[in-house]
Formats: structure tokens, sequence, C-alpha cells
């Protein structure tokens, strides 16, 4: 009788763990379908969240947490309270803009310091304020040893004149030339090539970029902005 029993209750747990295996893969399935058709988002890769009961999603749009029933989408951040207020989500975009920018890195418009001791990716844009006061000092990042790897983020979207002029830019016999004359407000002859202006552009989107300049730092954190050379050096040595 006992033995009997005792393959019951194997059979019973085999049984459970299939069905939620399979009720598992139905969820992954709804979860992409959901927020592909419905929402119109590209779905890259799906992971364990540190919330029990979501599920982390990166897209071309950026990072989203959705209930494992799919019903639900959460925008936000998730900062982690017994770790110091450590914020999960930035964690998991620090991953993922290494690995961007690094794909990206050939197709850079490079400033390369002499004796490099780091390396920063910054989304520019040439119309940008902003954009064009950092590029004064790239000279001086230069000098304190870190190179700056310039990804193209044309702020107006991929069907405008400023794209066009991006694309200008990193087509030119000269890029670093062009880049700079463009943000000194000077034309820049029309140039076309095989390029990635538009690839970078979206990398930058999916990385959580809205604005420009947006600076990448060597560990992946992001500076949402403007910071004078002296602060970026600062923030890259406080993140060693």
């Amino acid at each position: 009788m006992k033995v009997v029993k005792f393959s019951l209750l194997v059979a019973m747990v085999f049984t459970t763990s299939l069905f939620a295996s399979v009720a598992s893969a139905a969820d992954e399935t709804a979860i992409k379908s959901k927020l592909t058709n419905m929402l119109g988002l590209e779905v890259d890769s799906l992971a364990d969240s540190p919330i029990p009961g979501l599920v982390q999603v990166s897209t071309n749009r950026g990072f989203f947490y959705v209930s494992d029933d799919a019903k639900y989408l959460v925008q936000a951040r998730i900062l982690n309270i017994d770790e110091g207020m450590r914020n999960e989500t930035e964690a998991a975009y620090s991953d993922l803009r290494i690995e961007g920018v690094k794909e990206m890195e050939s197709s850079a418009i490079t400033f390369k310091a002499k004796n490099e001791k780091h390396v920063i990716s910054v989304f520019t844009d040439t119309t940008c304020g902003y954009c064009r006061k950092l590029h004064k000092e790239v000279g001086d990042l230069n000098d304190m040893g870190i190179t700056v790897n310039y990804l193209a983020f044309p702020r107006a979207g991929l069907d405008s004149q400023n794209y066009q002029d991006m694309v200008s830019v990193w087509c030119a016999a000269n890029p670093q030339k062009a880049l700079t004359d463009a943000k000194a407000g000077n034309d820049v002859a029309t140039a076309k090539c095989a390029n990635k202006v538009a690839e970078q552009y979206l990398l930058g989107q999916k990385l959580g970029v809205n604005g420009t300049p947006n600076i990448v730092l060597p560990d992946g954190s992001l500076i949402p902005g403007y910071q004078p050379a002296g602060m970026i050096a600062q923030a890259i040595e406080q993140a060693e």
C-alpha cells in the first residue's frame, strides 16, 4: 500500500512539474506575442527579474517588466532596499550598454587619446548645443587618457534632414573633421556610403537613450547629459 501511495505521489509531482513547465512556456509565448503584436515592440530577450512574478524583457525601446501571465506591463526602476538601494535595472542596462557599444566600436567616429587609459562612448547629435559644448572638451579628455567614441543619435529621427546630415558626417573623407565642422555650425558636404548611423540610433533607443549627449562609461553606467571633462574623468575613477 505504501509503495502504491509513493508511486502516486511521484506521478503527481511529475505531472505538476510538467504542467508548470508548459505553463511557463505558454506565458513566455504570450509575453512576446502581446509586446510585438499589441504594442509594436521588438523583443530581444527575456530573463528573470529580481522580483518574483515579473519577467525582465529587453526590447528595441529598452527594458520593461511583464507579469508572468502577460497581463501587466511595468516601466520602472527596481531598487534593492537590502543592498543600499542598488538600482537593479541600471545594473542590467550597464551590461547591455557594454555589449552594445562594443559592437558599434568599429563604426564610431573616434578621437583617440595618445596615452589611452579609458574609452567612453558618446551618443551625439550635431545640432545639440550641449553636444557642441562637450566636443570642445574632447582634447581635454584625450589629454587625460580618455578616448572618445562618438555614436550617432539624430534626435529628429531617421526620417529627417538631421539624419541625412549625420550620414554625411559619418561618410566624409575625414569624419573627425566633418564632425568638428558640423558641431561648429558649418555646412558639411553631402556624402553617402555604407554606414551604421541608423543602427547606432536604434541602439541608443534600446539602451535607454532619449536625449544627447549621453555618455556611456567603461563600466556601462550612463551620464545622461553634459558634464565637464574633469567631472567625466572623476566619474570614471569612482566607477572603477
